[in-house]
């Protein structure tokens, strides 16, 4: 048989096998598993350095975590030549929740005790997404059980009580790492990525905030307040040894749209950009990998700075703890 011949079968061949393979009936099994391997060659599939990132070798992943967050208010400025201070601190929220991850696809549950027992009424929602070279989180808060205090230069401290202050709060930070073959910040964060070596990148952050807070009381008081940020910054896995994974990174940005305003008994004040005002998010995190399991601890902190001493500054502190422990198979 010739070449020639060989080749025109081939080519007649080909399209009938495509065509009893469309036409084949599927069964749930069948289809379960053309999923399974769709899935399984896009989670291995990644343009990776695998002398520095490795993909874990089994597909199921379950952990749990403890979760602890906090958040506080300053403000400092001048009223009427008086110098003026105030720091309202929201109560702690922790919370437990289980995950499961199948090829990078995660479900997580949390229950916050608090809640559940009617000691904690506020809302919020977190969202993460950690890739090899983008990633974001998303947390918004609905907190009215800030306490704290006031003061004014020359009169007592006042002290404010929980249910004053209402604050709604939208925050979300995403970067864009450039040296995504050798640095992973999934290996320090959502353990989808292993780093097997030392390796940092520099990168690129876009922040954005938004918030919406009354003061309740004799004198009613409102602020608006929207910002976004751009700029860089630099994250560091330091593997010391086998097995072990210390995370640091830090991306301030530099806000470039700002939308501030203050009302005072219905009498609405705007709050000029004054530079530099920056949000800043930085991450930490300490990683044990072993053979089939792991754990850990995380940390994300959120700092923003609006304003001016001279006038009036705000600031907002976030911090995020995580404690974890997983396994997989």
């Amino acid at each position: 048989m010739s070449l020639q011949r060989i080749q025109k079968e081939l080519r007649l061949l080909v399209p009938l096998l495509f065509y009893f393979f469309l036409a084949m009936p599927l069964n749930a099994q069948t289809i379960i598993q053309r999923i399974d391997s769709i899935l399984t060659y896009r989670y291995y599939k990644a343009n990776i350095d695998t002398n520095y990132i490795t993909r874990p070798k089994t597909k199921w992943t379950i952990k749990t975590r403890l979760n602890l967050s906090g958040t506080k208010i300053e403000a400092e400025g001048i009223d009427n030549n008086t110098h003026f201070m105030s720091r309202m601190k929201a109560d702690y929220k922790m919370t437990l929740s289980l995950g499961v991850s199948y090829l990078g696809f995660s479900l997580n549950l949390s229950l916050n005790p608090a809640k559940l027992m009617g000691k904690y009424h506020d809302y919020e929602l977190n969202f993460n997404s950690y890739g090899k070279r983008f990633g974001f989180d998303i947390i918004y808060q609905d907190a009215k059980n800030f306490t704290g205090w006031h003061e004014s230069d020359g009169k007592e401290r006042i002290e404010l009580p929980a249910d004053i202050l209402n604050v709604k709060t939208l925050n979300v930070n995403a970067y864009y790492a450039f040296n995504s073959r050798h640095f992973s910040y999934p290996a320090a964060f959502s353990q989808s990525y292993i780093q097997r070596r030392s390796a940092g990148s520099f990168m690129l952050a876009f922040s954005c905030q938004g918030q919406n807070g009354t003061l309740s009381g004799d004198q009613k008081l409102e602020y608006k307040m929207t910002n976004i940020g751009i700029g860089g910054g630099y994250g560091y896995n330091y593997v010391p040894a086998q097995g072990w994974l210390l995370h640091l990174s830090a991306l301030p940005t530099f806000i470039v749209y700002s939308n501030t305003s203050m009302t005072f008994n219905d009498t609405e004040v705007p709050l000029h950009y004054h530079f530099p005002e920056v949000i800043i998010t930085g991450r930490g995190a300490i990683v044990r990998q072993m053979r089939k399991s792991f754990f850990g601890l995380s940390m994300i902190f959120n700092f923003t700075n609006v304003g001016n001493k001279e006038d009036l500054t705000i600031h907002n502190i976030r911090w995020h703890l995580r404690t974890f422990y997983g396994f997989r198979f």
